[in-house]
């Protein structure tokens, strides 16, 4: 293991933890250059799939890979490959700044610049592996079952999204991260957070710390997995920073989420979410079959009219998933509260993580509304700050 991921002393109970104002003005900065740059990638996302269908390359590439090859199949990943490698490289520079250069330059980031491009070939070849296996089922789904295929996709992705919960953090998390169960030098804290764990009737395989800090100075935690795989993560960066008290907090909030169930209903919610946009994903490619002669719902040449419908559809309903989510979260945030009986504890990591992780305590309104998927820091710390000292249900 490395220097870097080792356990230092824990900081002072005692210490009391202040907003830094410097950081918060910095926050501030960083959200806003955040906002810019999502708005432009959505722009250079719409204008590549418009100019796809209006300037005929949707067509062309398919009856080019129509001539090479009779198979389905091999034609859905010829184009994807074709389709998906140019995007890349067009999006490619503003990649590179938004998840390399901004970090650094708000001394948030530690990763070196090797470390960075071996981070994105691997999401490229797991998300091209992934995301390449759904579009051949949806694909095939629409050959087969061209009326209904929308709620047969739903279903399978549904599927896949539980699949997903379960195998990540043992066969996906890995490929980013070193996990290493906590040992001897911090037995206390396993300790209360398996009896935290068994308080909340949450069974987990396990304390882990994980090399967090390779990548960046944020912390974080979190309780992964379903069922067999289940285990509490905590960031080295998170555990060489927080007090004992204030780590048992941020992980009865997540625990909160599991004794109330929030990953299958999140997946529930999503789920029904998607249908809605699969169904009206189904009525715009019968519009497009006509609109731009296209033969069939299921010719991979309506792909970017596809992917159209269900960005724009996904920009509609952000708002309504993020308020769900906004729910989810303040019902997790009171259950860590009455968990612990510790305000003052949970309102302190509160302020870490927003110290820390360059957290903007209190956007704008319509920013939260918009885009957030948690309350306003300011609001969680009130609330923490504002809970009456009692001892732990």
């Amino acid at each position: 293991m490395s220097e870097q991921t080792e356990i230092s002393t824990n900081p002072s109970q005692e210490q009391a933890v202040v907003l830094d104002p410097q950081r918060q003005e910095q926050a501030r900065q960083y959200a806003r250059l955040s906002r810019r740059l999502m708005v432009i990638d959505l722009l250079v996302g719409a204008l590549y799939l418009l100019a796809w269908l209006a300037l005929g390359w949707s067509v062309a590439l398919e009856q080019a890979l129509a001539t090479r090859t009779s198979l389905p199949w091999l034609q859905v990943a010829g184009y994807a490959l074709v389709f998906g490698g140019l995007y890349l490289l067009l999006t490619l520079p503003l990649s590179y700044y938004e998840g390399f250069i901004l970090p650094h330059r708000y001394d948030l980031s530690t990763q070196t610049r090797r470390g960075w491009w071996l981070d994105q070939i691997k999401s490229w070849l797991l998300g091209g592996v992934l995301g390449l296996l759904l579009l051949e089922v949806i694909y095939a789904l629409l050959r087969s079952f061209p009326e209904t295929w929308w709620l047969w996709a739903a279903g399978i992705l549904l599927l896949f999204n539980i699949l997903l919960a379960n195998l990540a953090p043992v066969l996906i998390f890995p490929l980013f991260y070193r996990f290493i169960p906590l040992g001897e030098e911090r037995a206390d804290l396993v300790e209360r957070l398996m009896r935290l764990a068994e308080h909340a009737r949450t069974q987990v395989r396990g304390v882990y710390k994980f090399d967090m800090s390779r990548r960046t100075k944020a912390a974080n935690a979190a309780l992964v997995g379903l069922g067999g795989t289940r285990r509490i993560i905590l960031g080295d960066s998170l555990l060489d920073s927080f007090t004992t008290d204030e780590i048992e907090t941020v992980i009865a909030h997540e625990l909160g989420h599991h004794v109330r169930r929030d990953i299958p209903l999140g997946i529930l919610f999503s789920t029904l979410i998607t249908v809605v946009g699969l169904y009206l994903a189904s009525l715009a490619l019968a519009w497009g079959v006509e609109a731009f002669d296209l033969g069939s719902v299921a010719n991979i040449a309506a792909l970017p009219l596809l992917g159209i419908v269900m960005g724009l559809y996904g920009l509609l309903t952000m708002p309504l998933e993020n308020a769900f989510s906004r729910h989810r979260e303040t019902a997790a945030d009171r259950f860590a509260l009455a968990a612990t009986g510790n305000g003052p504890a949970y309102a302190s990591a509160l302020k870490r993580l927003a110290n820390q992780n360059l957290a903007d305590v209190d956007p704008e309104p319509w920013v939260e509304l918009l885009l957030y998927s948690h309350p306003a820091l300011s609001r969680r710390i009130a609330m923490a700050e504002a809970y009456p000292p009692v001892a732990p249900e």
